[in-house]
C-alpha cells in the first residue's frame, strides 16, 4: 500500500490533482456555506414578506443586478485580461486595478441615470407609493456602492489563487446577512428593509477585501494610459453585449412585470430563490476556473480542453440538481411557502433554463477573460431573432409560457457563445508553453 501511494505521489500529474482538489474543495466547502446562507436568508424573505411586497422585492433586486451589470460594461474583463498579462509584477497589477476602478466610478453614475427612473416606474406600476419607491431606491444605494468595485477586487486574489482569504470574506458577509435578516424582517416586514439588510453586510465584506487585496498589490490612485485604453477596446466590443445581458439575463422578470401580474412576479422570485443552488457551481468555475484560464498561454489542445473540461462539470452538476428536484418538487415547493404550492413543472422549467443562461453565461466570461470579444452586430442579431422568434411561440404574458421562452432564448445565447469560443480557440496560434 506505502509503494503504491509513494507511485501516487511521484506520479507527474499528481502535483496538478493535488492542487486542483485543494482549490476545488476549499472553494466549494465555502460556497456551499455562502450559498446555503443565501438560500436561508432568500426562504426568510420569501416566508416573511407578502406577495405583493415580495415582488416589490424581487423588481428591486433584479434591477440592481441590471445597474451592476451596466456599471461594468465589460471593465472587469478588461482588468481581468490585463491583469492577466501581469499579475506577476504588484506594481504593474496594482495600477490595472486602479485604471479599473476609475473607469467603474464613470460608469455607474451612467448607469444610476438610466436604471433609477426605470425601476421607480416599474414600483408604482405594480402598487408601491411614491414614499415606499424613494425608501426602496435608497435601500439599494449600500449595495450598489459594494458592488462598483467588488467585481474588481476580486480578481487580484482570483489571479494569484489566493483563495482562502476570498472564501472567508463571502462567508462572513454571508452568516452577517442572514442575521440582519433575521433580526429586521420579523418585526418590519417592509422591501426596503430587506434589500438593506442585505446591502449593510455588502459593505462590511467590501471594506474586508480591500484589506486582502491591498496586501498583495500596492494601494495606488495613478491610472495609465495605455491600460485604460486597451481596457476601453475590450469595453467597446464588450458593452454592447453587456447592455444586451442586462435585459436578457433577467429576461422572464421583465416580462411579467410589463406583461403579467404583481403575483407572478413574486412567483417567479420565488422560484428563482431555489436555483440559487445552481450558482454555487457557476461560481466555483468564476473562481478557480476562469482566471487560469486567462493566463493559460496560446495552446489549442490546453485552451479547449479547459473549455469542454468546463462545461462537463457544470452539466453533471446541472442535471444533477434537476434530477433531485424531480423527485422532490414537493418538498421544495413547501420549503417556500403555500402561496406556492403547484409550481412543479414551473419549478422544473425555470431549473433548465437557469441551467442553460448559466452555461451561456460561463461561455461568455471564459472568452472574454482573455479578451476575446465577438461583434456585437452579430451576437445581439442572432439573439434578437430568437426574442422575437419566441414572442410567437410563447404566451408571456403567463409563468409557464415565460419560462419556456427563457430556454429557448438562452440556448440561443448557449450555442452562440460555445460556437464563438470555439471558434477563438482554433485560431489560436499555439505555443507549448503555459502561463
Amino acid at each position: 500500500m506505502k509503494s503504491l501511494i509513494s507511485s501516487i505521489k511521484q506520479h507527474p500529474q499528481y502535483a496538478k490533482v493535488f492542487e486542483w482538489g485543494k482549490l476545488i474543495s476549499i472553494t466549494g466547502a465555502a460556497q456551499i456555506i455562502v450559498q446555503a446562507t443565501s438560500l436561508i436568508s432568500g426562504i426568510l424573505i420569501i416566508r416573511l414578506l407578502p406577495t405583493d411586497e415580495y415582488a416589490l422585492y424581487t423588481l428591486a433586486n433584479t434591477m440592481l443586478g441590471t445597474m451592476t451589470l451596466l456599471s461594468d460594461g465589460g471593465i472587469s474583463s478588461g482588468v481581468m485580461s490585463q491583469g492577466g498579462k501581469v499579475w506577476k509584477d504588484k506594481e504593474r497589477l496594482g495600477i490595472v486595478l486602479s485604471t479599473g476602478l476609475n473607469l467603474r466610478r464613470i460608469f455607474a453614475t451612467c448607469s444610476l441615470v438610466i436604471a433609477i427612473p426605470i425601476l421607480v416606474y416599474l414600483l408604482i406600476r405594480h402598487g408601491a407609493s411614491y414614499l415606499t419607491s424613494a425608501l426602496i431606491v435608497f435601500a439599494l444605494v449600500p449595495a450598489f456602492l459594494a458592488a462598483l468595485s467588488d467585481s474588481l477586487l476580486e480578481i487580484i486574489p482570483k489571479l494569484h489563487q489566493n483563495i482562502k482569504p476570498l472564501q472567508r470574506n463571502q462567508v462572513v458577509v454571508s452568516l452577517v446577512r442572514l442575521v440582519f435578516t433575521c433580526m429586521s424582517l420579523f418585526f418590519f416586514p417592509f422591501t426596503y428593509i430587506a434589500i438593506f439588510a442585505a446591502g449593510i453586510p455588502r459593505i462590511i465584506g467590501n471594506i474586508r477585501l480591500k484589506k486582502i487585496v491591498y496586501k498583495q498589490v500596492p494601494k495606488v490612485t495613478a491610472t495609465d494610459k495605455v491600460v485604460k485604453d486597451e481596457i476601453l477596446s475590450i469595453v467597446k466590443r464588450v458593452l454592447p453585449t453587456s447592455l444586451y445581458y442586462s435585459v436578457s439575463g433577467q429576461l422572464t422578470i421583465w416580462l411579467m412585470s410589463f406583461f403579467g401580474t404583481t403575483v407572478a412576479i413574486a412567483q417567479i422570485g420565488a422560484l428563482s430563490r431555489i436555483t440559487i443552488v445552481l450558482t454555487l457551481f457557476a461560481t466555483v468555475i468564476s473562481i478557480v476556473s476562469v482566471p487560469r484560464f486567462s493566463r493559460l498561454a496560446d495552446n489549442k489542445q490546453l485552451l479547449f480542453k479547459y473549455f469542454i473540461g468546463t462545461l462537463i462539470f457544470l452539466v453533471f452538476c446541472f442535471t444533477s440538481v434537476y434530477i433531485l428536484s424531480y423527485f422532490f418538487s414537493d418538498q421544495i415547493l413547501f420549503v417556500l411557502g403555500k402561496q406556492y404550492y403547484g409550481l412543479n413543472k414551473e419549478l422544473l422549467l425555470y431549473i433548465i433554463g437557469s441551467s442553460i443562461s448559466l452555461l451561456a453565461g460561463t461561455s461568455f466570461t471564459l472568452y472574454s477573460s482573455r479578451g476575446w470579444a465577438m461583434f456585437p452586430v452579430v451576437i445581439i442579431a442572432i439573439d434578437l431573432a430568437a426574442v422575437v422568434i419566441g414572442l410567437f411561440l410563447f404566451k408571456i404574458s403567463s409563468v409557464t409560457g415565460v419560462l419556456y421562452y427563457n430556454i429557448f432564448t438562452a440556448s440561443a445565447l448557449f450555442i452562440t457563445n460555445s460556437v464563438f469560443l470555439t471558434y477563438k480557440i482554433t485560431k489560436t496560434k499555439s505555443n507549448d508553453q503555459l502561463a
